[in-house]
């Protein structure tokens, strides 16, 4: 489910380094969600069901080298990791891949998939949709006040926490250096490389799309920003859609509902259907990695830009105008402007 009235939204001052419980929107600092210490992996999470509508859950997960994840797989669950530090090998239909900060891997319904942190303080982010995967965790498992693993802990190699796990028994096979830089043309589980896939040109910007809808099942996309920096954009909201902000490096700024809230790395904001916002780079080559419920609003990343073999932004990249003109052509996307880009009272010397 979602949110039954987006315009409900709109006057919602955002819950501030707390789960809400409620599909409104909310701030999480770095660190911050729930914690639970499992098999010497700390496991902070960061959305449930019962704050998304029911559309996905996430978590951080962070370990030592070495702790290690057999062979699982999830019926019902498409799955996302994300690592944001370290380095950690996954296995994934007879193929493996040592993955580092920026690279990913998408994990559709049922595959089984297995992995081991390869450096100590290795942390990813399980994105998984619908929601469900976690419940068994937060409902069984005793909360920590900690924000790092056990020094000293031993990790057996236990099935993950996820709520309808099933274990698996694959040889693993040895770690390929592929360039994984391209989304396959359906629903197969893939590798993706930091900053390639579906690249498409803003200016002073370059998206790179690590999952589109065809990917998904239709459940989410997921596109990773490279800015320079620049002022804030057109207050807006979505209908239909749930947009979901994490900082990987740098300095966002976002306007929720008239609330300004600075996010660097590692900082999460959940932005449900309804609530009006606007963001802001402030600082030089900050990466923001948007996760978007469902996936109708792939196409405005498409008609707003323009294709590109490149892996970074160029200043002046394509006119201003390309956005304007796609916006203008293409007035069925989810997007309700509200009216023009916020003024910065926070910290504007910054």
């Amino acid at each position: 489910m979602s949110t039954a009235d987006p315009e409900s939204v709109h006057d919602l001052a955002p819950v501030i380094n707390a789960l809400p419980g409620e599909p409104v929107p909310y701030y999480l600092a770095s660190g911050e969600g729930l914690r639970f210490e499992i098999d010497n992996r700390l496991w902070t999470v960061i959305a449930r069901g019962a704050d998304t509508g029911g559309l996905f859950d996430a978590a951080f997960v962070s370990g030592p080298r070495g702790a290690d994840t057999p062979f699982h797989s999830l019926p019902e669950h498409q799955c996302s990791y994300y690592v944001f530090d370290g380095s950690v090998q996954f296995w994934l239909d007879g193929q493996s891949r040592v993955l580092v900060p920026g690279d990913s891997i998408q994990i559709p319904d049922g595959t089984p998939v297995a992995y081991r942190m390869l450096s100590h303080l290795s942390r990813m982010l399980l994105f998984s949709a619908p929601s469900g995967a976690l419940d068994e965790l937060v409902t069984c498992a005793q909360p920590v006040h900690r924000h790092v693993y056990s020094a000293g802990g031993t990790a057996h190699g236990h099935l993950p926490p996820l709520t309808g796990a099933l274990p698996h028994e694959l040889p693993r096979a040895t770690a390929q250096d592929a360039d994984d830089d391209t989304l396959p043309a359906g629903g197969e589980g893939y590798f993706l490389r930091s900053r390639s896939g579906d690249r498409r040109g803003w200016p002073d910007a370059i998206n790179a799309y690590t999952a589109r809808g065809r990917n998904t099942a239709g459940r989410y996309l997921a596109v990773n920003t490279l800015a320079a920096p620049q002022p804030y954009i057109i207050r807006h909201f979505h209908r239909l859609h749930t947009e979901n902000f994490l900082c990987l490096s740098g300095r966002i700024w976002l306007w929720v509902n008239g609330h300004e809230i600075l996010l660097t790395g590692g900082d999460f904001l959940h932005a449900p259907a309804g609530t009006v916002h606007s963001f802001a780079i402030a600082a030089h080559n900050t990466q923001m990695l948007g996760l978007l419920t469902s996936d109708v609003f792939e196409p405005f990343f498409d008609v707003t830009s323009v294709a590109t073999d490149d892996h970074v932004h160029t200043e002046g990249l394509i006119d201003p105008s390309t956005v304007t003109e796609g916006l203008r052509t293409n007035p069925d996307l989810d997007l309700v402007v509200v009216g023009g880009p916020p003024q910065r009272v926070k910290a504007t010397e910054l």
